[in-house]
């Protein structure tokens, strides 16, 4: 088997696939039919380690004109067919396989089928394969099915040419991070791109989106999704400026209306989230993403929730979260008294909260959001001595929130599922 594990090193690295990268084999793969046993080719069921395999106009060859690795392989024969008589679970993202030609034989091509209702329907997967070689080939199909599967060779041609089919190799399924909708959950507020809504303008940006008040001259709230899909080690630009897409008519924030109030330029969707590039972190630094923070808020208890919400994400999960503010009235680091406006007309909150729901990696994600999903709500008030306590000991209720701002959160749940997960205080682990 050393011979065969270095070809298919080789093979790997010429179709561009890492082998140290490749996902973990499917429990009991590979297939080596090394331990069945059919001498004929009339058709019948065989069992092998995997599992219970049809084989029609096919047997398990052992002879010296079989093309195998270790003693035996199968022999198909005419439009003969290998079929798995039973499901895998949780799906499959390769199929890897090795053929020949049997003996002396001539040219013969198959084709991988599959199917995901227990065999009541079939696909094809790809074009056929040809079969010219007198040795084993190698080839990968992927096939990246996410459910229940089972799988098919026919072989379609070449008549009474016959081919030899070795080491069925199947790959776990693994979900791939993407980048998804920021907005997926729900538009909190129902923000709309109406320019006269001046109290909650939407806009949306590739990297978030958000609710705009030009009266308190903040964002109301900004969603956006996170996964590793959106990480990389892009530097920090710290280039606050002004968002110049607002409407004409809007005040753009400056960064200099910030200067000497003793509250940090706090960003709702961080910059952390967003180095995946130097566009989408740049963008995290435009004041419509930014709130008046205190100090101690931004850089310890705040951040420290920041910083959790990524630890998630790199165990495996995409996480959608909002965040914004509530009331007037935050102490910053320049005196003990409570400030409700920056000189320039901006609204310092007196309170910051945030809404993160957490999934497993993987697709149609509001639709596997059920009364299980962890869900984390925070209500930090906007001062200097916030940092006495650890971000946990500021979790909420989803119900919680809504009930200060107005606001309804993930609009885009069923109600039944709302109703549970936005109720209850998470208390799962935070460490």
């Amino acid at each position: 088997m050393r011979i065969f594990t270095l070809a298919l090193t080789i093979f790997f690295v010429l179709a561009g696939i890492s082998a140290d990268a490749a996902p973990p084999l499917v429990a009991g793969y590979p297939e080596t039919f090394e331990s069945g046993t059919k001498i004929a080719y009339a058709a019948a069921n065989v069992t092998l380690p995997t599992g219970s395999w049809y084989l029609n106009n096919a047997l398990i060859g052992s002879l010296t004109q079989d093309r195998k690795n270790g003693t035996k392989s199968v022999r198909i024969q005419q439009t003969g067919t290998v079929r798995m008589n039973f499901d895998v679970q949780g799906g499959v993202s390769y199929l890897r396989l090795s053929y020949g030609i049997f003996g002396t034989d001539g040219a013969s091509s198959f084709e991988l089928w599959y199917s995901t209702n227990s065999g009541s329907s079939w696909m094809r997967f790809g074009q056929a394969i040809n079969v010219t070689a007198p040795s084993l080939q190698s080839t990968v199909f992927n096939v990246q099915i996410s459910g229940n599967v089972r799988f098919e060779i026919r072989k379609v041609s070449g008549g009474v040419n016959r081919i030899n089919i070795d080491d069925f190799r199947l790959e776990a399924y693994e979900n791939v991070a993407t980048r998804d909708n920021n907005m997926a959950l729900g538009n909190p507020s129902t923000a709309t791109t109406v320019v006269t809504n001046r109290t909650n303008y939407l806009m949306v940006k590739p990297q978030y989106t958000l609710s705009y008040n030009d009266v308190k001259k903040l964002p109301n709230w900004v969603s956006w999704h996170l996964s590793t899909a959106w990480k990389d080690n892009t530097p920090r630009q710290n280039d606050f400026r002004a968002d110049e897409t607002l409407p004409q008519n809007y005040y753009r924030v400056q960064t200099t209306d910030y200067n000497g109030s003793g509250f940090d330029r706090g960003h709702l969707c961080p910059a952390e989230d967003r180095d995946g590039n130097v566009t989408d972190n740049s963008a995290t630094f435009l004041m419509t993403n930014i709130m008046p923070q205190a100090p101690n808020n931004n850089q310890e208890t705040w951040g420290d929730f920041e910083y959790f919400c990524r630890g998630l994400m790199f165990q495996g999960n995409e996480l959608y979260i909002v965040a914004g503010h509530w009331g007037s009235g935050g102490v910053g680091s320049n005196s003990p008294n409570t400030v409700s406006q920056l000189p320039a007309g901006i609204t310092v909150p007196g309170y910051v909260w945030k809404v993160a729901v957490i999934l497993p990696v993987g697709t149609n994600d509001v639709s596997r959001i059920n009364n299980n999903t962890r869900v984390i709500a925070v209500w930090m008030p906007n001062n200097q001595t916030v940092n006495q306590r650890p971000w946990w000991e500021y979790r909420v209720s989803v119900d919680y929130i809504e009930s200060r701002t107005g606001y309804n959160f993930l609009s885009n749940v069923p109600p039944a599922i709302q109703n549970v997960i936005e109720l209850n205080t998470d208390t799962g682990p935070v460490n």
